[in-house]
């Protein structure tokens, strides 16, 4: 599966890269435009954590667009948001509610064949990395790594705090995890806040599972820590290259360490 890209380290923590692919599986004349599909991409995220490979994690990435189908959704399609706007397991629309295909939306039979030929495989893996783990280590984390434009009306008001931390109300990782990576990035001095609009999606709500010492947590960055994020976005403009600001790297630095400390019984 060249779409999938699996980076083995033998330290108890798996990065997930669920949003960071820019392939259209071949679906390029379905949609609007190539660009329309794209512009929600987490640009540049598995470049950024790259690092993190020197430290003994293991990078799980995948290169299919979430316009294609979405890895961090609940496959039966259930909202993660009841209520809010959000996008689905196949998205018809982008993060501005603009409609993404050209003549129509994927049936349910192109659903089932997306998700039998990418969100399965891509869990599968995933599933199987985190064992790998769990069986050498008895305890390991899940960091499940995102990142979005600063400023999305239709999902959240205001500008989004540059760090967001999500736990599903602290139902997926250890309250100590939740509150040293929280405290990492308020050293920072940058903004940050835990369970916000961004409290998890379906990667840590169906792996984490802290009283069997599997430990997951959501990391949703606003891009403007490490791109430069126009007044509009266009075809043009975006996206831009990464550009990461030397603090928003210390403090990523310092969360995967402490992440690891964590699964390893330090402090």
């Amino acid at each position: 599966m060249e779409w999938l890209r699996v980076q083995r380290g033998d330290a108890p923590l798996v990065i997930a890269f669920p949003h960071g692919g820019t392939n259209l599986a071949g679906l390029d004349d379905q949609f609007v435009s190539p660009w329309h599909a794209r512009i929600d991409t987490d640009w540049w995220i598995a470049e950024l954590y790259a690092f993190a490979a020197d430290m003994g994690a293991t990078l799980v990435a995948t290169d299919i667009s979430r316009s294609v189908i979405d890895m961090n959704r609940d496959p039966s399609g259930a909202s993660l948001y009841p209520g809010q706007a959000t996008t689905e397991l196949c998205p018809t629309t982008t993060f501005d509610g603009e409609l993404l295909y050209r003549f129509g939306e994927p049936d349910e039979a192109e659903i089932m064949q997306r998700l039998h030929s990418y969100h399965r495989p891509y869990h599968d893996t995933l599933t199987a990395e985190l064992d790998r783990l769990k069986d050498a280590h008895g305890k390991i984390v899940l960091y499940d790594a995102h990142s979005i434009r600063s400023h999305v009306p239709r999902l959240f008001h205001g500008e989004l705090p540059l760090f967001n931390i999500g736990t599903n109300g602290g139902t997926t990782a250890a309250p100590e995890l939740e509150t040293i990576i929280a405290n990492i990035c308020a050293a920072s001095g940058k903004s940050h806040v835990v369970n916000g609009r961004f409290k998890g999606g379906w990667t840590t709500r169906h792996y984490g599972r802290p009283d069997d010492d599997v430990h997951a947590i959501q990391m949703e960055l606003a891009q403007r820590g490490y791109m430069t994020e126009p007044a509009t976005f266009t075809e043009a403009n975006w996206p831009t290259p990464i550009d990461p600001d030397p603090a928003i790297l210390t403090t990523l630095r310092q969360s995967i360490a402490a992440a690891l400390d964590f699964a390893k019984g330090r402090q």
